[in-house]
């Protein structure tokens, strides 16, 4: 269906009675794209971003504010990981294991978002989530020389 086409190439320019048969249909073929395009787009967007992003008749332009509006609420995902990822506690309603792997994917999804979370910042934060009975277990790991990765950490608390 050559949906693409609008996104991938400039708007040509408007055929004249001069234009030559390719061009014309290039034109064709690049406004039924570019239609289809804002078409589906704007079908699948949700309604509250839907109404922050100005109207335009090029599906380029409409993307770049789709993707301008997204690049800000990445941002704000960011931050609320981040402040999830340091304040998160162990409260025995899950395992260690599951609260491990909480942990572990909140990282993974910072990654994704662009932020780099250190293996050791994480096996940190880890650490600092567990209540203080385990405070000795803590003060050895912070002892020791060799930094463990959050698999041996996952496999020693559990």
């Amino acid at each position: 269906m050559d949906l693409n086409l609008a996104l991938l190439n400039d708007k040509p320019t408007t055929i004249t009675v001069s234009s030559r048969a390719d061009e014309k249909s290039f034109y064709k073929a690049w406004e039924r794209s570019n239609r289809l395009s804002l078409m589906f787009m704007r079908m699948n967007i949700a309604n509250n971003i839907k109404s922050i992003i100005p109207q335009t008749e090029s599906a380029r332009e409409y993307l770049k504010f789709v993707e301008k509006r997204f690049r800000s609420a990445d941002k704000s995902l960011v931050g609320t990981l981040m402040a999830e990822l340091t304040t998160m506690k162990l409260d025995r309603s899950r395992s260690m294991q599951n609260h491990i792997i909480e942990m572990t994917n909140i990282a993974a999804r910072l990654q994704s978002l662009g932020m780099k979370v250190d293996d050791s910042f994480l096996v940190q934060f880890i650490l600092n989530s567990l209540p203080p009975e385990y405070g000795p277990f803590q003060i050895n790991y912070n002892t020791i020389k060799d930094k463990w990765n959050v698999s041996e950490l996952s496999s020693i608390l559990t």
